[in-house]
């Protein structure tokens, strides 16, 4: 009877073991780069895997990603310190010995090329192409071609930097279910890749933001990128299908392989009720199918890849005593190299406008639902120093000082002014507990006094003020004269 008991306990304890292993193997989807990172494009050169996303306004742009398993990822440089307009949907990769960025931007497609990676990138060249998010493929011919939105397809030159031809419409989608809860079809985003007798391309259909069931990445196949393309059985390969999911408006996707004949997914989503966050960088394995298709995958691909625990990023925290600014940063609507500039192991800002609306700033992004951003700051002239949360010129929350006086900011059209006198040397702290801030402000860095608690910032989002954009903490300088002088940005994590 005991021995029965005991076989019976070891049963038990098997079969837990087994559900725990099963349920430790479905860690899908991981997020490889958390925080705002959307619309990944991923390449593979040899043993090094190299990733970029949309910057938007933010400038300088692109910032290119390095990783040697997919997990682990460390940016290496941004590739274009130019601002051309909102740049979104790139295409990253590589041709012939030359690396290639095609993207879109104030109603039209461009292209920046570089023989190194790490740059440095030409300037961007206007191909004069319409529509949006192109993907750049060598067809059947041997020549080069871009899709781009809507199924269109236009043929390019041998160096890559013009079009040699007129657009085409070469594919027209998949149709949903009706039922499904969208933004639009909104056909977009292709990626085309060749594999055996095959033309595989995967694009984005339903919208990218909206209700969380919006997105998707949808597959087709063809012999010929001419068509006629094919509808994936399995398709959607990436969908959120409930709002009970953790990851929101899943899609975007690019397939890439590893030098293990692994294949995965990489895509973006918008993690649930971190709107504010921005959509992140989500990866998938995926596995394919005796009849020539693919599908994400049930289980672990390769354990020794799957075990190492992902630690991408890179430390926020800066003392500004380096010779070029680190590249978390990133100013709004273009980088002014005469007002942003490191001396004497400190961030100089040149004062402009009156707030934050049109003030010069300074922002980063930040991986974490709850967290701590504090710094030192010095006003000089007549300037106006201050931490704040940026959305865009419509949505932003934060805390500013002219030295006499302290303004508080709820949203852009709600602020509050305190008399308070911090003087021309004072240090600033904002705390973020996932979505709910606190404000506060010190004299001498260790003794700080709470201006505002319970600030509730989740609703500044792309869902109400559109752009795609993430709050952002940061800095801005505002004033007719002088400059804001930043000393130890310090920033912790406090999930």
């Amino acid at each position: 009877m005991a021995l029965s008991k005991v076989f019976k306990k070891n049963i038990l304890l098997l079969v837990f073991a087994g559900l725990t292993s099963c349920a430790s193997a479905q860690e899908y989807p991981k997020a490889i780069l958390k925080g705002d990172y959307p619309d990944p494009s991923i390449m593979r050169d040899g043993d090094d895997f190299y990733m970029t996303h949309s910057p938007f306004t933010y400038s300088p742009g692109f910032l290119i990603w390095h990783s040697k398993d997919l997990l682990n990822w460390d940016p290496i440089t941004r590739a274009m310190p130019y601002l051309v307009g909102s740049a979104m949907a790139p295409d990253l990769l590589k041709h012939n010995g030359k690396y290639y960025i095609y993207f879109p931007a104030n109603g039209t497609n461009w292209v920046i090329w570089a023989n190194d990676i790490r740059g440095p990138w030409s300037k961007p060249i206007d191909l004069k192409v319409a529509r949006i998010d192109p993907g750049h493929v060598v067809g059947e011919d041997g020549k080069r071609y871009l899709f781009v939105s809507a199924g269109g397809m236009i043929p390019l030159s041998d160096d890559g930097l013009s079009v040699a031809g007129s657009m085409k419409d070469v594919y027209v989608g998949w149709d949903y279910p009706k039922g499904w809860i969208t933004e639009c079809k909104c056909l977009e985003s292709p990626k085309v890749f060749k594999k055996g007798d095959y033309f595989y391309m995967l694009t984005a259909e339903g919208g990218t933001a909206g209700p969380a069931t919006s997105h998707m990445v949808v597959a087709a196949r063809s012999k010929s990128i001419n068509g006629p393309w094919e509808n994936s059985p399995y398709n959607p390969i990436v969908h959120t299908y409930s709002a009970n999911e953790k990851w929101w408006s899943k899609g975007h996707g690019t397939l890439i392989d590893d030098t293990k004949g692994n294949w995965w997914i990489v895509y973006h989503a918008y993690e649930k009720g971190y709107y504010t966050l921005g959509r992140q960088t989500l990866i998938e394995p995926v596995e394919w199918t005796a009849d020539g298709w693919f599908k994400t995958a049930k289980g672990r691909m390769d354990t020794d890849t799957e075990e190492k625990k992902a630690s991408s990023g890179f430390a926020l925290s800066d003392n500004f005593d380096n010779k070029i600014l680190g590249l978390q940063w990133t100013a709004w609507k273009g980088y002014d190299t005469n007002a942003i500039q490191l001396q004497n192991g400190s961030l100089h800002l040149k004062a402009k406008g009156s707030g934050p609306a049109d003030a010069q700033l300074l922002l980063t992004t930040v991986p974490d639902t709850s967290y701590e951003a504090q710094v030192e700051v010095r006003l000089t002239g007549r300037s106006t120093g201050g931490l704040i949360l940026f959305y865009n010129e419509k949505a932003f929350a934060g805390i500013t000082s002219n030295g006499n006086n302290v303004t508080i900011y709820e949203n852009a059209d709600i602020h509050l002014n305190k008399s308070e006198a911090l003087g021309s040397h004072f240090y600033l702290k904002i705390i973020n507990n996932r979505n709910i801030c606190d404000m506060l402000a010190s004299k001498d860095g260790k003794s700080w006094i709470t201006l505002q608690s319970g600030l509730q910032v989740s609703g500044l989002n792309h869902n109400k003020y559109h752009g795609f954009f993430a709050l952002r903490p940061g800095f801005m300088s505002a004033g007719k004269e002088g400059a804001v002088i930043w000393d130890n940005f310090k920033y912790k994590s406090i999930n």
